[in-house]
C-alpha cells in the first residue's frame, strides 16, 4: 500500500486526474453552503438537527449536509439516480430501450442523455415539493417565532425550483466529469465526500455526549467495535468471490497449437457494488416528495407516516428492496449468456458442463445463489447497526448505509488507481522494448 501511494506522484496522467477529482469535489462543497433564496438556513438547520433519527437526517446525509443548509444542492444526486432506476426498468419491458443498452457507446450515450431529462423532470418536481413543504414550516409548525422561508408565494416557489433544479443538474455535470476525467465513479464520489465530510461532525457529537456523561463509556467501546467490525465485514464481502474453473481446449491455428490451459471465472458476491442501499434509499425518499405535494392523498400520507427508518416495516421494505436491487444490477451488468458464448467461441468450457446454453444455466444458477448471500450481506449491514442504535438510544449519524457507501467506494477508487499504475507500468515495458525491436529489425 505505501509503495502504492510513492508511485501516484510518479505517473502524470494519474496525478492530474487526483487533483481533478479532488478540486470537483471541493467546488461541489462550497455549493453545499450557498442557501436558496428567501430561507432562514438556521431555522432550517435546527429544525432538521431535532429530527435527526427520521427521514430528515437519511435525506441530509446523502445530501451531504446540503439540507439542512437549504442549499442549492439540496435535493443532492437522487433525482438522477431514480431517474436512472426508471430508465434501467424500462429497459427491461421497453424494445426500443433494450435494443440501446446492446449498440455499445452510441446506445449509452443516448441512455445517458434520457437519463438527463428524466432527471431535470423528477428535480422540478421534487424541487416544487421542497417548496410546498418549506412554506409550511412556519412559526405555527415549529412553535417558534421564526419562520424557514422569509417572504411565501408564488416568487418563491419558482425560486426554489428553479435553484434547486439547476444545483441538481450542475452535481450531475459534475459527477460526470469525475467519471471522465478523475477518478472512480462520479456520483458514488459525490454521495462519499458528503458522507466523509459530515464524518468529523459526528465524532465530535459522539465524543461530547460521552464526556457529558450521556453515553457511558462501555457502550462507546461496543459502538467503535461495531463499526470496526462492519468494516472488516464489508471489506471481506466485497472482496468475495466465487471462481468457476474453465478449461480450454488446444486448438490449430495456423501452425501453432494454441489454447490448452486451465482459468477460472471469477464472480464477485457482491457484483452490484454500493448501488443497491443507494437505489433503495433513493426510492423510500420519494413518498416525503410526494407527501408534500399531495398531503391529502391517503395511500401516500399512509406511506409517509410508516416508512420511517428504524421502524419496522420501513426495514422490511428497505431489506426487500436492497436484494431486489441486486438482482436487478447484476442482471443488467452480467449476462450469463454473453459470457458462455464467448467462452465456447475461443474453446472454452466448465469442466462436467456441455458448453453454451447448460453453461449459460450453471453460470446464472451459481450468480443467483452468491447475488442472494450479498443482498443478505449488504441488507444486514444496513439494518442492523439501526437496530442497535435504537437500542442504545445514541445519535451516532454513521450509520450502516454511510459505513457500506464509504468503505465500498473507496475500495473501488483504490482499485481503479491501482489499475492506472498497472497500465503504466505495462506502457512502460512496452516503450522500452519498442526501440530495441526497431533496432534489430533495422540491422537485418
Amino acid at each position: 500500500m505505501a509503495n502504492t501511494l510513492s508511485n501516484i506522484g510518479k505517473v502524470p496522467e494519474l496525478r492530474k486526474r487526483l487533483i481533478f477529482t479532488v478540486l470537483m469535489l471541493a467546488v461541489y462543497r462550497i455549493g453545499v453552503f450557498i442557501t436558496v433564496p428567501g430561507v432562514d438556513r438556521k431555522v432550517m438547520a435546527d429544525y432538521v438537527k431535532s429530527g435527526a433519527g427520521g427521514f430528515l437526517g437519511l435525506f441530509n446525509m446523502f445530501s451531504g449536509g446540503a439540507l439542512e443548509n437549504i442549499s442549492i444542492f439540496a435535493l443532492g444526486i437522487m433525482p438522477y439516480i431514480s431517474s436512472s432506476i426508471i430508465l434501467q426498468l424500462l429497459g427491461v419491458v421497453n424494445p426500443a430501450l433494450e435494443r440501446l443498452q446492446k449498440e455499445g457507446e452510441q446506445g449509452r450515450k443516448k441512455i445517458n442523455q434520457y437519463t438527463r431529462y428524466g432527471t431535470v423532470i423528477l428535480s422540478i418536481v421534487q424541487g416544487l415539493g421542497m417548496a410546498f413543504w418549506l412554506e409550511s414550516l412556519n412559526s405555527q409548525s415549529l412553535g417558534t417565532d421564526a419562520s424557514v422561508v422569509l417572504t411565501s408565494g408564488m416568487l418563491f416557489k419558482v425560486l426554489c425550483v428553479l435553484s434547486l433544479t439547476t444545483g441538481t443538474v450542475f452535481i450531475m455535470w459534475l459527477g460526470e466529469q469525475i467519471t471522465e476525467k478523475g477518478i472512480g465513479n462520479g456520483i458514488s464520489m459525490i454521495i462519499f465526500a458528503g458522507i466523509v465530510a459530515r464524518l468529523p461532525q459526528a465524532m465530535a457529537q459522539t465524543v461530547e455526549l460521552t464526556n457529558s456523561g450521556q453515553i457511558e463509556q462501555p457502550v462507546l467501546l461496543i459502538i467503535l467495535a461495531l463499526v470496526v467490525g462492519v468494516i472488516g465485514v464489508i471489506v471481506f464481502f466485497e472482496r468475495g468471490y466465487r471462481r468457476i474453473p474453465v478449461q480450454y481446449a488446444k486448438r490449430m491455428v495456423g501452425r501453432k497449437l494454441m489454447g490448452g490451459q486451465s482459468t477460472h471465472l471469477p464472480l464477485k458476491v457482491n457484483s452490484a457494488g454500493v448501488i443497491p442501499p443507494i437505489f433503495a434509499s433513493s426510492i423510500l425518499l420519494f413518498p416525503t416528495t410526494l407527501a408534500n405535494i399531495w398531503p391529502d392523498s391517503a395511500l401516500i400520507v399512509w406511506l409517509h407516516n410508516n416508512l420511517v427508518p428504524g421502524f419496522a416495516f420501513y426495514n422490511v421494505v428497505y431489506v426487500a428492496l436492497i436484494i431486489f436491487f441486486a438482482y436487478f444490477y447484476t442482471a443488467v451488468t452480467f449476462n450469463p449468456v454473453d459470457v458462455a458464448d464467448n467462452m465456447k467461441k475461443y474453446g472454452g468450457f466448465v469442466p462436467g458442463i456441455r458448453a453454451g446454453k447448460k453453461t449459460a444455466e450453471y453460470i446464472d444458477r451459481v450468480l443467483s445463489r452468491i447475488t442472494f448471500a450479498g443482498g443478505v450481506y449488504m441488507a444486514s449491514v444496513c439494518v442492523l447497526p439501526a437496530f442497535l442504535q435504537r437500542s442504545f438510544g445514541v445519535p451516532f449519524a454513521f450509520g450502516g448505509t454511510a459505513l457500506l457507501i464509504v468503505v465500498g467506494v473507496a475500495m473501488d477508487t483504490a482499485q481503479q488507481i491501482e489499475s492506472h499504475l498497472i497500465t503504466r507500468s505495462y506502457e512502460g515495458f512496452a516503450g522500452a522494448r519498442g526501440p530495441r525491436i526497431r533496432g534489430r529489425r533495422a540491422t537485418a
